[in-house]
């Protein structure tokens, strides 16, 4: 349970790693948090099954992640941008909790390192969607028409993301050695 000055209603969150958390606004009156989970029960039941484990992770530590990130992602933006015929600034790499990727208006391309636990179609979708977005910043139909057009494929791969990107998320990394 956590009390939050920016909630404006209760309600129930659950996370990646299948933690179950209710966010009351400050003066929620007492027993608030129970009448929700009491309420909730089968959809978050339902929330922690389409969220059990199913996929078989390597294990990497945050360094080596990190490491193949760069590399794959520098090759893949670095293909992705000269076909589309376009240039970017440079590429981070971080540990974001719930974003694969993100394109500053400098031209800086973010991507989080779990990508490459994710199947290769899938790292190059979000290499490709982040790149177009120094062509649309938005999520507009335009941009939507352009991603259709430089990556036919892109539904499938924003499924398996939608599907399994949980899991992606609440990897534990190795400690490192």
């Amino acid at each position: 349970m956590r009390v939050s000055r920016r909630a404006r209603s209760a309600r129930v969150v659950i996370h990646a790693d299948r933690r179950v958390e209710v966010v009351l606004p400050p003066r929620t009156p007492r027993g608030t948090a129970e009448r929700l989970l009491r309420e909730h029960r089968s959809w978050i039941e339902r929330q922690l099954e389409r969220l059990a484990p199913r996929l078989v992770l390597r294990q990497l530590t945050p360094a080596e992640g990190r490491r193949e990130a760069r590399a794959r992602l520098e090759e893949v933006c670095a293909r992705e941008a000269a076909r589309l015929g376009l240039r970017y600034a440079r590429i981070r790499i971080g540990d974001q909790r719930t974003r694969w990727g993100s394109c500053s208006r400098s031209g800086t391309l973010s991507f989080n390192w779990r990508l490459v636990l994710a199947p290769p179609p899938v790292l190059e979708y979000v290499a490709v969607h982040e790149l177009l977005h120094l062509v649309e910043p938005s999520h507009s139909a335009r941009y939507w028409a352009l991603v259709a057009e430089a990556r036919p494929s892109y539904r499938e791969e924003r499924r398996w993301l939608r599907e399994h990107g949980h899991e992606l998320l609440a990897y534990t990394p190795v400690p490192r050695t």
